[in-house]
């Protein structure tokens, strides 16, 4: 009987094709199934699915052909028990990695695509630390301080940095492999800001964001006295 249930949950997408596909693309840009059926809700979108039936299609014979689980945080090609025991595996994905990013984006021919990084102080100074958000073309500066470098208030004052700026103004993000970075899915889910990656142990890669890094380094390292 569960498997006729599962067998059910799959073949619902498979009878709605531009919804199916409308569900690969969100996967494919970072959205989890959780974050997409709940989107759906929010729209009142019909016809719509749960994340279990998303989730069941990504594990189905289709999904798997297209590789779907890799998109999801745990990257397990197998699905693990709901009960089971969490895994800890890479939350970067490989299809972001700043090998592919766009041309006009690496030879900073095109506005709107910011890097950013993140510069600890003094432990002395406590859990303080600043996020610098540098625009490749124009090379404009934002700078955010954070009471500490957990991901949520990190990535929080970044999107409240950029949400009201246009979409053309906030094209992507360049990131390292830093844990304060791992929430980066809710950039592209809530605002279409693309997300590209370092790799791994290579922060330099982000060559504008670490140059005023390396200035706020050399010249405040014994304070830190910017606002909000």
């Amino acid at each position: 009987m569960m498997q006729a249930d599962s067998r059910a949950r799959a073949r619902k997408l498979i009878k709605h094709p531009d919804l199916c596909q409308q569900i690969i693309n969100h996967i494919k840009n970072g959205w989890t199934p959780e974050q997409i059926s709940h989107r759906m809700i929010h729209e009142s979108a019909s016809p719509r699915v749960c994340q279990e039936t998303i989730y069941r299609y990504i594990y189905s014979k289709e999904g798997k052909r297209d590789d779907l689980w890799w998109y999801l945080p745990t990257h397990r090609v197998a699905r693990r028990p709901r009960r089971g025991r969490r895994c800890r595996e890479s939350k970067f994905h490989r299809d972001i990695s700043i090998l592919f990013r766009p041309s006009d984006v690496a030879h900073r021919r095109q506005f709107g695509h910011w890097e950013g990084d993140l510069m600890l102080f003094k432990q002395k100074l406590g859990q303080s630390n600043v996020t610098t958000l540098v625009e490749r073309v124009s090379r404009f500066t934002v700078i955010l301080k954070n009471p500490n470098k957990r991901t949520k208030p990190v990535m929080g004052k970044i999107i409240e940095a950029i949400k009201d700026l246009p979409l053309s103004a906030r094209k992507s993000i360049t990131f390292d492999r830093g844990t304060e970075f791992v929430s980066w899915p809710h950039l592209q889910a809530k605002f279409g800001t693309q997300t590209c990656l370092c790799d791994p142990s290579s922060p330099r890669q982000k060559a504008q964001s670490k140059t005023p890094t390396d200035v706020l380094g050399a010249g405040s390292r014994t304070n830190v006295t910017s606002g909000e």
